[in-house]
């Protein structure tokens, strides 16, 4: 049995980290890889109803709160469904994980990023990716192909999600052997080539 391989995708909303996903989970496929296509918040189960609740609540929800959910949702998510397709030897591909925690809610929502990683490694109970993407856009492109029907994650304003993109590139900075940063201003066909560069390194 090959080993399983866990990559994760990041970005701000827009930024094109969907399609290559689904890119790259037909690429490996066709090339007889058993592939496990999945996403935070929001995997099946228990993640689901976490992901309604974080997208859609319509009253306030504290920003301590919503680290919490974020938190619960992962730790299902690890525990249930990423250890299990590991031992399978699966590749799993996750459209966001602990990233998108220490860029949305430490640099986004401006919270204690120290805790945040500290609260992340219990949930995910040490586990790291073996890389990470980050699709890296301008701000206002991003909200552009958003569009105006908005969740609640991305109503946010445009300040926040200039402090969501310092985080991923100081994630980056300070990860370079784990996360690696693609121009996501670029074809499809271009950063499908970058990613199948990254994922062919493994």
């Amino acid at each position: 049995m090959q080993r399983g391989l866990f990559i994760t995708f990041e970005g701000a909303d827009g930024c094109g980290k969907t399609t290559q996903i689904e890119l790259l989970d037909k690429y490996l496929r066709a090339a007889g890889r058993d592939t496990l296509l999945t996403r935070e918040p929001g995997s099946r189960g228990l993640g689901e109803k976490l992901r309604e609740i974080l997208l859609n609540y319509d009253g306030e929800v504290s920003p301590t709160a919503e680290s919490f959910l974020f938190l619960a949702d992962r730790a299902q998510h690890v525990d249930c469904i990423i250890k299990p397709a590991l031992k399978e030897g699966k590749i799993i591909l996750c459209d966001r994980h602990t990233d998108s925690t220490v860029a949305y809610q430490g640099y986004g929502r401006e919270l204690d990023i120290t805790q945040i990683n500290y609260l992340n490694n219990i949930a995910t109970g040490g586990l790291k990716p073996d890389l990470t993407i980050v699709f890296d856009i301008d701000v206002e492109t991003s909200l552009a192909r958003v569009g105006k029907n908005k969740d609640r994650m991305e109503s946010a304003g445009i300040d926040f999600f200039n402090r969501v993109r310092h985080g991923y590139l100081d994630i980056a900075r300070k990860e370079p052997d784990r996360v690696k940063v693609i121009d996501s201003s670029d074809t499809i066909e271009n950063i499908h080539k970058k990613v199948l560069e990254l994922v062919n390194c493994l």
